[in-house]
Protein backbone atom coordinates (compact mmCIF):
# COMPACT_ATOMS: atom_id res chain seq x y z
CA UNK A 1 0.00 0.00 0.00
CA UNK A 2 1.22 3.52 -0.85
CA UNK A 3 2.41 5.40 2.24
CA UNK A 4 0.59 8.62 3.08
CA UNK A 5 3.97 10.36 3.05
CA UNK A 6 4.82 8.97 -0.42
CA UNK A 7 1.77 9.97 -2.46
CA UNK A 8 2.24 9.45 -6.21
CA UNK A 9 0.92 12.98 -6.86
CA UNK A 10 3.37 14.67 -4.46
CA UNK A 11 5.94 17.15 -5.76
CA UNK A 12 9.32 15.46 -5.68
CA UNK A 13 11.29 18.22 -3.97
CA UNK A 14 8.72 18.94 -1.25
CA UNK A 15 9.62 17.85 2.30
CA UNK A 16 8.53 14.28 2.94
CA UNK A 17 5.47 13.95 5.15
CA UNK A 18 4.48 17.62 4.78
CA UNK A 19 1.01 18.62 5.99
CA UNK A 20 -0.40 19.06 2.48
CA UNK A 21 0.44 15.48 1.49
CA UNK A 22 -0.71 14.09 4.82
CA UNK A 23 -3.77 16.09 5.85
CA UNK A 24 -5.09 18.46 3.16
CA UNK A 25 -8.33 17.46 1.38
CA UNK A 26 -7.46 15.80 -1.94
CA UNK A 27 -9.26 18.44 -4.00
CA UNK A 28 -7.17 21.21 -2.43
CA UNK A 29 -3.76 19.57 -2.67
CA UNK A 30 -2.86 20.70 -6.23
CA UNK A 31 -3.71 24.34 -5.43
CA UNK A 32 -1.85 24.28 -2.12
CA UNK A 33 1.17 22.76 -3.85
CA UNK A 34 0.96 25.49 -6.47
CA UNK A 35 1.26 27.97 -3.58
CA UNK A 36 4.19 25.97 -2.10
CA UNK A 37 2.18 25.42 1.08
CA UNK A 38 3.90 22.03 1.24
CA UNK A 39 7.23 23.82 1.86
CA UNK A 40 6.86 26.67 4.39
CA UNK A 41 10.41 28.01 4.12
CA UNK A 42 9.40 30.57 1.50
CA UNK A 43 6.71 31.98 3.78
CA UNK A 44 9.29 32.31 6.55
CA UNK A 45 11.76 34.09 4.28
CA UNK A 46 9.07 36.57 3.22
CA UNK A 47 7.76 37.02 6.77
CA UNK A 48 10.99 37.54 8.69
CA UNK A 49 11.98 40.88 7.09
CA UNK A 50 8.47 42.10 8.00
CA UNK A 51 9.14 41.22 11.62
CA UNK A 52 12.53 42.94 11.38
CA UNK A 53 10.62 46.06 10.31
CA UNK A 54 8.35 45.91 13.35
CA UNK A 55 11.37 45.48 15.63
CA UNK A 56 13.20 48.42 14.04
CA UNK A 57 10.08 50.58 14.36
CA UNK A 58 9.69 49.74 18.05
CA UNK A 59 13.38 50.49 18.63
CA UNK A 60 12.97 53.83 16.85
CA UNK A 61 9.70 54.80 18.52
CA UNK A 62 8.06 52.61 21.17
CA UNK A 63 5.94 49.45 21.15
CA UNK A 64 2.20 49.77 20.56
CA UNK A 65 -0.64 47.29 20.91
CA UNK A 66 -1.25 47.69 17.17
CA UNK A 67 2.13 46.01 16.61
CA UNK A 68 0.53 42.69 17.58
CA UNK A 69 -1.90 43.04 14.69
CA UNK A 70 0.90 44.13 12.33
CA UNK A 71 2.83 40.97 13.26
CA UNK A 72 -0.23 38.75 12.71
CA UNK A 73 -1.22 40.56 9.50
CA UNK A 74 2.31 40.05 8.19
CA UNK A 75 2.08 36.34 9.01
CA UNK A 76 -1.20 35.90 7.14
CA UNK A 77 -0.10 38.21 4.35
CA UNK A 78 3.23 36.43 3.92
CA UNK A 79 1.44 33.09 3.56
CA UNK A 80 -1.06 34.24 0.94
CA UNK A 81 1.23 36.58 -0.96
CA UNK A 82 4.05 34.08 -1.06
CA UNK A 83 1.45 31.66 -2.43
CA UNK A 84 0.34 34.22 -5.00
CA UNK A 85 3.94 34.89 -5.98
CA UNK A 86 4.68 31.19 -6.39
CA UNK A 87 1.50 30.77 -8.44
CA UNK A 88 2.55 33.63 -10.73
CA UNK A 89 6.07 32.22 -10.94
CA UNK A 90 4.76 28.79 -11.95
CA UNK A 91 2.42 30.30 -14.53
CA UNK A 92 5.32 32.07 -16.21
CA UNK A 93 7.75 29.16 -15.78
CA UNK A 94 5.46 26.25 -16.66
CA UNK A 95 7.37 25.38 -19.84
CA UNK A 96 10.78 25.69 -18.17
CA UNK A 97 9.62 23.64 -15.17
CA UNK A 98 8.59 20.84 -17.51
CA UNK A 99 12.24 20.51 -18.63
CA UNK A 100 13.83 20.37 -15.15
CA UNK A 101 13.83 17.08 -13.25
CA UNK A 102 13.21 18.71 -9.85
CA UNK A 103 10.24 20.81 -11.02
CA UNK A 104 8.42 18.82 -13.69
CA UNK A 105 6.13 17.27 -11.04
CA UNK A 106 4.77 20.69 -10.02
CA UNK A 107 1.01 21.16 -10.53
CA UNK A 108 1.09 23.10 -13.82
CA UNK A 109 3.66 21.11 -15.82
CA UNK A 110 2.21 17.85 -14.48
CA UNK A 111 -1.34 18.87 -15.45
CA UNK A 112 -2.73 18.68 -11.91
CA UNK A 113 -3.89 22.32 -12.24
CA UNK A 114 -5.06 24.00 -15.45
CA UNK A 115 -3.73 27.38 -16.53
CA UNK A 116 -7.19 28.91 -16.02
CA UNK A 117 -7.40 27.39 -12.56
CA UNK A 118 -3.99 28.81 -11.69
CA UNK A 119 -5.06 32.34 -12.70
CA UNK A 120 -8.25 32.06 -10.62
CA UNK A 121 -6.23 30.84 -7.63
CA UNK A 122 -3.80 33.72 -8.12
CA UNK A 123 -6.68 36.21 -8.02
CA UNK A 124 -8.17 34.66 -4.88
CA UNK A 125 -4.89 34.85 -3.00
CA UNK A 126 -4.29 38.41 -4.17
CA UNK A 127 -7.72 39.45 -2.88
CA UNK A 128 -7.02 38.05 0.58
CA UNK A 129 -3.68 39.84 0.63
CA UNK A 130 -5.36 43.11 -0.34
CA UNK A 131 -7.92 42.83 2.46
CA UNK A 132 -5.11 42.31 4.97
CA UNK A 133 -3.11 45.22 3.55
CA UNK A 134 -6.05 47.62 3.85
CA UNK A 135 -5.94 47.30 7.66
CA UNK A 136 -2.37 48.63 7.96
CA UNK A 137 -2.76 52.32 7.10
CA UNK A 138 -2.09 54.50 4.03
CA UNK A 139 1.72 54.38 4.08
CA UNK A 140 1.77 50.58 4.27
CA UNK A 141 -0.92 50.31 1.60
CA UNK A 142 1.14 52.34 -0.86
CA UNK A 143 4.20 50.26 -0.04
CA UNK A 144 2.21 47.10 -0.70
CA UNK A 145 0.93 48.36 -4.04
CA UNK A 146 4.47 49.34 -5.10
CA UNK A 147 5.74 45.84 -4.32
CA UNK A 148 3.52 44.33 -7.01
CA UNK A 149 5.85 45.65 -9.72
CA UNK A 150 8.75 43.66 -8.25
CA UNK A 151 6.61 40.54 -7.84
CA UNK A 152 5.50 40.77 -11.48
CA UNK A 153 9.04 41.17 -12.82
CA UNK A 154 10.87 38.52 -10.78
CA UNK A 155 9.86 35.36 -12.72
CA UNK A 156 11.27 36.85 -15.93
CA UNK A 157 14.58 37.96 -14.40
CA UNK A 158 16.39 34.69 -15.01
CA UNK A 159 15.71 35.13 -18.72
CA UNK A 160 17.61 38.43 -19.06
CA UNK A 161 20.13 38.65 -16.19
CA UNK A 162 22.65 36.49 -14.37
CA UNK A 163 21.39 38.12 -11.16
CA UNK A 164 17.73 37.03 -10.71
CA UNK A 165 18.50 36.66 -7.00
CA UNK A 166 18.67 40.46 -6.77
CA UNK A 167 15.12 40.73 -8.06
CA UNK A 168 13.98 38.09 -5.59
CA UNK A 169 15.69 40.05 -2.82
CA UNK A 170 14.04 43.30 -3.88
CA UNK A 171 10.62 41.67 -3.54
CA UNK A 172 11.16 39.33 -0.58
CA UNK A 173 12.62 41.99 1.72
CA UNK A 174 10.16 44.76 0.86
CA UNK A 175 8.19 43.81 3.96
CA UNK A 176 10.80 45.39 6.25
CA UNK A 177 9.75 48.80 4.91
CA UNK A 178 6.05 47.93 4.72
CA UNK A 179 5.84 46.77 8.34
CA UNK A 180 7.90 49.73 9.53
CA UNK A 181 5.51 52.05 7.66
CA UNK A 182 2.51 50.33 9.25
CA UNK A 183 3.86 51.28 12.69
CA UNK A 184 5.42 54.68 11.95
CA UNK A 185 3.23 55.95 9.11
CA UNK A 186 6.37 56.64 7.09
CA UNK A 187 9.59 55.02 5.85
CA UNK A 188 12.88 56.19 7.36
CA UNK A 189 16.50 55.40 6.51
CA UNK A 190 16.74 52.44 8.90
CA UNK A 191 14.26 50.17 7.09
CA UNK A 192 15.61 51.16 3.68
CA UNK A 193 19.13 50.14 4.70
CA UNK A 194 17.75 46.96 6.30
CA UNK A 195 16.02 46.25 2.96
CA UNK A 196 19.37 46.51 1.19
CA UNK A 197 20.91 44.20 3.81
CA UNK A 198 18.08 41.76 3.27
CA UNK A 199 18.78 41.76 -0.47
CA UNK A 200 22.39 40.73 0.23
CA UNK A 201 21.07 37.97 2.52
CA UNK A 202 18.69 36.77 -0.21
CA UNK A 203 21.53 36.58 -2.73
CA UNK A 204 23.38 34.49 -0.12
CA UNK A 205 20.64 31.94 0.54
CA UNK A 206 19.07 31.78 -2.93
CA UNK A 207 22.42 31.20 -4.61
CA UNK A 208 22.87 28.20 -2.32
CA UNK A 209 19.39 27.04 -3.35
CA UNK A 210 20.06 27.61 -7.07
CA UNK A 211 23.08 25.31 -7.03
CA UNK A 212 20.63 22.38 -6.98
CA UNK A 213 19.53 23.24 -10.53
CA UNK A 214 22.78 24.57 -11.98
CA UNK A 215 23.26 21.70 -14.44
CA UNK A 216 19.66 21.71 -15.69
CA UNK A 217 19.69 25.51 -15.88
CA UNK A 218 22.81 25.38 -18.06
CA UNK A 219 21.14 22.95 -20.45
CA UNK A 220 18.04 25.09 -20.95
CA UNK A 221 19.74 28.49 -20.77
CA UNK A 222 18.35 29.75 -17.44
CA UNK A 223 20.64 32.26 -15.72
CA UNK A 224 21.43 32.41 -11.99
CA UNK A 225 24.15 33.56 -9.60
CA UNK A 226 24.87 29.89 -8.91
CA UNK A 227 25.96 29.46 -12.53
CA UNK A 228 27.69 32.83 -12.57
CA UNK A 229 29.74 32.21 -9.41
CA UNK A 230 30.36 28.50 -10.04
CA UNK A 231 33.04 27.01 -7.82
CA UNK A 232 33.81 30.48 -6.44
CA UNK A 233 30.42 30.62 -4.73
CA UNK A 234 31.67 30.03 -1.14
CA UNK A 235 34.14 32.92 -1.36
CA UNK A 236 31.71 35.30 -3.07
CA UNK A 237 28.85 34.40 -0.73
CA UNK A 238 31.09 35.17 2.24
CA UNK A 239 31.26 38.70 0.87
CA UNK A 240 27.47 38.93 0.62
CA UNK A 241 27.11 37.59 4.17
CA UNK A 242 29.46 40.32 5.37
CA UNK A 243 27.58 42.96 3.37
CA UNK A 244 24.23 41.84 4.82
CA UNK A 245 25.65 42.02 8.34
CA UNK A 246 27.15 45.49 7.84
CA UNK A 247 23.99 46.98 6.33
CA UNK A 248 21.71 45.50 8.98
CA UNK A 249 24.14 46.75 11.61
CA UNK A 250 23.82 50.30 10.24
CA UNK A 251 20.02 49.98 10.31
CA UNK A 252 20.13 48.94 13.96
CA UNK A 253 22.47 51.83 14.84
CA UNK A 254 20.08 54.32 13.23
CA UNK A 255 17.30 53.34 15.66
CA UNK A 256 19.34 54.63 18.59
CA UNK A 257 17.81 52.38 21.28
CA UNK A 258 18.88 49.15 22.98
CA UNK A 259 21.74 48.70 20.54
CA UNK A 260 23.44 45.99 22.59
CA UNK A 261 20.43 43.67 22.35
CA UNK A 262 20.07 44.36 18.64
CA UNK A 263 23.79 43.75 18.22
CA UNK A 264 23.55 40.36 19.89
CA UNK A 265 20.85 39.38 17.41
CA UNK A 266 22.98 40.60 14.54
CA UNK A 267 25.93 38.56 15.81
CA UNK A 268 23.73 35.46 15.87
CA UNK A 269 22.56 36.23 12.34
CA UNK A 270 26.17 36.49 11.13
CA UNK A 271 27.31 33.40 13.01
CA UNK A 272 24.57 31.30 11.42
CA UNK A 273 25.65 32.35 7.93
CA UNK A 274 29.26 31.56 8.84
CA UNK A 275 28.16 28.06 9.90
CA UNK A 276 26.42 27.60 6.56
CA UNK A 277 29.54 28.60 4.66
CA UNK A 278 31.63 26.09 6.60
CA UNK A 279 29.62 23.14 5.29
CA UNK A 280 28.43 24.55 1.94
CA UNK A 281 29.53 22.53 -1.09
CA UNK A 282 28.10 23.77 -4.41
CA UNK A 283 27.89 20.30 -5.97
CA UNK A 284 26.00 18.70 -3.05
CA UNK A 285 22.32 19.26 -3.84
CA UNK A 286 20.93 17.76 -0.63
CA UNK A 287 23.25 19.89 1.49
CA UNK A 288 22.32 23.00 -0.50
CA UNK A 289 18.63 22.40 0.14
CA UNK A 290 19.21 21.81 3.86
CA UNK A 291 21.26 24.98 4.19
CA UNK A 292 18.72 27.01 2.25
CA UNK A 293 15.96 25.90 4.59
CA UNK A 294 18.12 26.68 7.63
CA UNK A 295 17.89 30.38 6.77
CA UNK A 296 14.59 30.45 8.62
CA UNK A 297 16.71 30.23 11.77
CA UNK A 298 19.17 32.85 10.47
CA UNK A 299 16.44 35.45 10.06
CA UNK A 300 14.48 34.37 13.12
CA UNK A 301 17.47 34.96 15.42
CA UNK A 302 17.63 38.58 14.29
CA UNK A 303 13.85 39.06 14.43
CA UNK A 304 13.70 37.74 18.00
CA UNK A 305 16.42 40.07 19.32
CA UNK A 306 15.01 43.09 17.47
CA UNK A 307 11.65 42.39 19.10
CA UNK A 308 13.30 42.13 22.54
CA UNK A 309 15.19 45.37 21.90
CA UNK A 310 12.00 47.10 20.84
CA UNK A 311 10.05 45.92 23.88
CA UNK A 312 12.84 46.57 26.44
Amino acid sequence: MQSRTERPDAVVDAPKGNWVDRHAPPAWRPLLRLSRADRPIGTWLLLLPCWWGIGLAMMTDAPRWFDLWIALACLIGAFVMRGAGCTWNDITDRHIDAQVARTRSRPLPSGAVSLRGAFLWLAAQGLIGLLILLTLGPAAIWMGVASLVLVAIYPFAKRFTWWPQIFLGLAFNWGVMLAYAAHMGRVDAAPVIAWLGGIAWTIFYDTIYAHQDAEDDALIGVKSTARLFGDNSPRILAGFALLATLLLGIAILLTGRNLLIGGIGLAGFAAHMAWQLRIFEPDQGDTCLRLFRSNRDTGLILALFLAIAGLA
